[in-house]
């Protein structure tokens, strides 16, 4: 199943719903990888695409938060580290693996898309409707 940007994923903030949705692209692109069967080597790199844009997206988030002046940024830390660490663990499944499994799918599945879609909806849209907040309060 792959995962799909729609309303329910958007915060608001221009920049920060592109990269979600890059990175949406990113998850798909790792899923198709595994689809179509393009073996371990295809989909280390693909993984490593996804690493490497994540942690991009979340230095640009956190940058965002400090900019705002955001009061749950630590929280947010501690959440974007989980999704790090799962990464790092989808990637060592690969690496002990001949090849992307049907668990290493699920578990993308479940500890990405999943992850990502709770994190948007809860904590990346409180950053920008706090941000949006604040500069409408700058402006009365």
């Amino acid at each position: 199943m792959y995962a799909e940007f729609d309303d329910t994923l958007v915060t608001g903030n221009t920049l920060i719903d592109s990269q979600h949705k890059e990175l949406i692209d990113k998850i798909n692109a790792l899923l198709k990888s595994c689809e179509q069967g393009s073996g371990k080597q295809a989909a280390v790199q693909t993984l490593g695409y996804l690493a490497d844009y994540t942690e991009y997206h979340f230095r640009e988030e956190e940058a965002l938060q400090k900019e705002v002046g955001y009061p749950g940024t630590e929280e947010h830390k501690k959440e974007h580290e989980c999704l790090r660490q799962t990464v790092q663990d989808l990637h060592d499944m690969l690496e002990e693996q001949e090849g992307p499994t049907e668990d290493f799918v699920n578990q993308v599945q479940k500890n990405v898309i999943d992850w990502l879609y709770i994190h948007i909806k809860s904590y990346d849209r409180s950053v920008a409707e706090y941000k949006n907040m604040t500069l409408n309060n700058e402006r009365l």
